[in-house]
């Protein structure tokens, strides 16, 4: 053990005993809460909401609270938090991420924080890894919330629900029936779980859903025109159940809204066939570990040539090196079956990490719009980024977040950097007894799987259930084919067949049980051993079979992917064992010096069906995984460091955004647009040498912003000799009379209308625009690396360069649109426009979708208004 993991082992143990004192606290209230009415139990939450409204804090509530949830549980589920749970519970409360094993009841821990903090009426969020495990732990643990007292929603893609034990639903039966619990009672998820719209499903007092659906909903709230159609109330707690899976894996994509741009998909097309003619090493290089590749000057020689163009650069710019790289990635680095999947004629992304699809996602930057292209697929049209955000800020919203998984502690460090959480590993109810045998290495992957064939024939003929982890889609399905060949019964799990996950777990524990899936049996569910808890007989059985056998196919880049799926086995205190098989050819060993063992291999004359279980090379597997950690944690601290950068300015905007949106009255703010946009320009048009003013410029200027602003020509004349502060404040006088006048014709109510959906516009498009601008930076920065220029220190320059201008940008629109608007006025002030008095400038019915938009925008209609 390492100075470091000592000094971590020291301090976890320090923190399990001085929570024991809570927890003996909440013990001395079993007995109280056990006497109470079922009425009486639910009265309870009034009771500590009373209090905390007074003068109590949650930590004073914290050990009546925590018993009053066990009992509710014991009532209704049967199932009773342990002494450990407990103290999950409280680490949960103080916002630290918790590790606890396989099967210690992860979800049952969480009630006890959630009841707790749901009692400030400002909302609990539960954030889970996919919608189907969101709707099994709200129908789960409602029960237990709804004895007392307490409401739960649901966020999924499609539909938001609330649980309501009184319903029960009318779809089609058949289609649920696969959503069955995993302790074999056959309980349909749906069947307690009402549609509801998705304002209430926040509204509820717990809210369980998935870390997608949660961001994309703050960054639409921040988009919309109208605060009725906002649908989130604020950031007060989360949870986040598989933590270190949402917080850390899918840390490196950014959540992105984006809208469909108007470029042809033609390029992607033409150069998916230009560049399976090219020769790695010849014409390309790839760098594996960094997932780049770069094109050779003889294959931008042979890519002229086909495209019958003399120079790739002169001619097509940026635009066809752009492309041309993508298409090299999406060719060499992107496997079908592997990063995505073909399904109804569209390219779905498949998660790394879990093996789970993830419709809607797509790669950013053209990436998605080539691999279209090269598997032959409609090729959607690129995207205009309209808002985005990385999980890292997204979570570090809330005031308070927690987690829980079974691996938190290789990421502790991260944990702690980024997001400023602890680790605590609770202690396991009953004692951890699988064994985690050896790594098995083989020199060819041949000769790995046909002995993990017989190593699964001999647990299936012993009647010991078996479940194999595989990394892809394709390897799957490759080891069932071997299977099916070898005659062993089994079932199989990817993301293909992902409807029936719930069902195959089911079954996973029955004696003889063969299932080979992806990581997607690695996160949040339990196989339990006979299948069924109310059949002794079967459990007897493959408890005398040793428990689950838990096999991997590969070492994973993360070795927590490797311990969640050693953690499928021995689950509270149940048998088992774990073991490895591992080749020279998997993608981790062959990237990281798999060729040097292997010809080692060769040197000393091991076949393919030698096996070696030796100490060293399997110390050498584990430094390849901590180079891989270590990489992607790189990876994602630069992702992070760019976009805390980026977070500055969205906070900015949408702090704007929220306080139009919820103002009444934003006139004063459209006054001081004008101010401030006369106040530059008057500056702007003054000889430094001689400080005489320019009128006529300012004039020509003041028509761009009030279009009947010339009348005020003849009095600006008489400040160009100098005088420029009374100039400003003779213009600010004027415009403001003028701005008074169009109130009066359009309406004062009706002008505030249109003054917050003008502000409201102006912003998105302006963010918009920035958001492209910081991106296009992003990219050029990295160039002046090899000037020996930090490319963050230069981007961070630039970036506050632009920030400081980007209100200013906002107002100086504002106060050139706001006057344009046409709309009919109120019948009382026609007859002032007969006079001929000033009047809005009309919107053309018959523009074109090239021409420029009526608002004065700048852009082209199609671009603007007419979008």
């Amino acid at each position: 053990m390492s100075f470091w993991q000592a000094l971590f082992s020291n301090s976890n143990d320090r923190l399990i005993r001085s929570l024991q004192p809570l927890v003996d606290q909440a013990n001395s209230f079993e007995e109280s809460m056990e006497a109470k009415s079922d009425d009486e139990l639910r009265e309870c939450t009034k009771q500590f909401r009373g209090r905390l409204n007074l003068s109590e804090s949650l930590d004073d509530l914290l050990a009546e609270a925590f018993a009053a949830v066990r009992e509710a549980s014991r009532r209704t589920s049967g199932k009773r938090h342990f002494d450990v749970q407990f103290m999950g519970g409280i680490a949960l409360h103080r916002g630290m991420i918790t590790q606890m094993a396989t099967g210690e009841g992860k979800t049952l821990v969480a009630t006890l924080p959630v009841y707790l903090n749901a009692l400030t009426g400002d909302g609990v969020h539960v954030v889970t890894v996919n919608d189907y495990l969101s709707r099994r732990d709200a129908v789960w643990m409602g029960e237990v919330y709804e004895a007392l007292g307490m409401s739960v929603g649901v966020l999924n893609h499609d539909t938001s629900y609330r649980y309501d034990p009184t319903h029960i639903a009318k779809e089609n039966t058949e289609a649920l029936d696969a959503e069955r619990d995993q302790t074999g009672a056959f309980r349909v998820v749906h069947e307690f779980l009402r549609p509801i719209t998705r304002q209430e499903a926040y509204a509820t007092d717990i809210t369980y859903g998935t870390n997608n659906e949660f961001g994309f909903d703050y960054l639409r709230d921040n988009m919309v025109s109208d605060k009725s159609q906002m649908v989130q109330r604020g950031h007060n707690y989360a949870i986040v159940d598989e933590v270190d899976s949402i917080l850390i894996d899918e840390a490196r994509t950014p959540l992105i809204i984006s809208a469909p741009d108007e470029e042809s998909g033609e390029l992607y097309r033409t150069f998916s066939r230009v560049v399976p003619h090219l020769v790695e090493e010849d014409d390309f290089t790839i760098d594996e570990k960094l997932r780049t590749v770069s094109i050779t000057d003889n294959g931008i020689e042979k890519v002229q040539k086909q495209l019958g163009i003399e120079d790739l650069y002169q001619e097509g710019g940026t635009r066809y090196v752009h492309h041309l790289e993508q298409a090299l990635r999406a060719q060499s680095l992107f496997q079908r079956d592997k990063d995505y999947v073909v399904t109804n004629g569209e390219v779905v992304i498949v998660d790394e990490f879990t093996g789970r699809l993830m419709p809607g996602r797509r790669w950013s930057d053209g990436l998605h719009q080539a691999v279209e292209a090269k598997e032959g697929v409609a090729v959607q049209r690129e995207s205009r980024t309209l808002a985005t955000v990385t999980f890292q800020n997204y979570f570090r919203l809330y005031k308070k977040l927690s987690g829980m998984t079974g691996t938190a502690r290789t990421s502790a460090e991260e944990f702690h950097a980024v997001y400023g959480r602890d680790v605590a590993i609770i202690p396991t109810h009953r004692p951890m007894i699988r064994k985690d045998l050896q790594d098995r290495i083989y020199k060819s992957e041949q000769g790995k799987f046909h002995a993990l064939i017989a190593e699964i024939k001999k647990c299936h003929e012993s009647e010991q259930p078996v479940l194999v982890g595989t990394v892809s889609i394709e390897k799957n399905e490759l080891l069932s084919h071997m299977l099916t060949r070898a005659g062993v019964t089994h079932q199989v799990l990817n993301a293909k067949n992902h409807e029936r996950e719930a069902e195959i777990i089911a079954q996973a524990g029955k004696p003889s049980a063969v299932t080979v899936a992806t990581n997607m049996a690695g996160r949040g569910v339990d196989i339990i051993l006979g299948g069924n808890p109310s059949n002794e007989s079967d459990a007897k059985r493959v408890l005398k079979a040793g428990g689950l056998a838990v096999f991997g196919t590969e070492r994973h880049e993360a070795r927590r992917i490797d311990d969640q799926l050693r953690g499928r086995s021995g689950r509270q205190g149940d048998p088992g064992t774990s073991q490895f098989f591992v080749s020279c050819e998997d993608e981790l060993m062959r990237v990281f010096g798999g060729d040097r063992i292997k010809s080692l291999m060769e040197r000393l004359g091991v076949t393919d069906d030698d096996v070696i279980e030796n100490r060293l090379v399997s110390r050498s597997i584990a430094q390849a995984q901590e180079r891989v950690e270590g990489h992607n944690f790189d990876s994602r601290k630069q992702v992070l460091e760019y976009d805390d950068v980026m977070n500055r300015h969205r906070q900015t905007i949408y702090r704007l955004r929220s306080e139009i949106l919820f103002s009444e009255n934003n006139r004063e703010r459209v006054i001081n647009a004008f101010d401030m946009t006369i106040q530059s320009l008057v500056t702007w048009h003054i000889n430094e040498n001689t400080g005489e003013i320019d009128t006529k410029e300012i004039t020509d200027a003041l028509r761009g912003i009030a279009p009947f602003a010339e009348m005020l020509g003849d009095s600006i004349s008489q400040y160009s000799g100098g005088n420029k502060e009374s100039l400003i404040e003779y213009l600010k006088t004027e415009i403001r009379k003028l701005y008074e006048k169009h109130e009066e014709i359009i309406g004062a109510g009706q002008m505030r209308l249109i003054e917050r959906a003008i502000i409201l516009r102006i912003i998105d498009d302006v963010w918009v625009e920035h958001l492209e601008t910081m991106e296009s930076l992003r990219d050029s920065v990295r160039l002046r690396a090899y000037g020996q220029r930090d490319p963050l220190v230069e981007y961070k320059l630039e970036a506050q360069r632009l920030y400081s201008t980007l209100l200013s940008v906002v107002w100086n629109r504002v106060a050139s649109v706001i006057f344009r608007i046409q709309v009919d006025p109120p019948l009382s002030n026609q007859a002032g426009l007969r006079r001929g008095e000033p009047t809005a400038v009309s919107e053309k019915s018959e523009l074109g979708r090239n021409d420029p938009c009526w608002c004065g925008s700048g852009k082209k209609y199609k671009r603007c208004h007419g979008a």
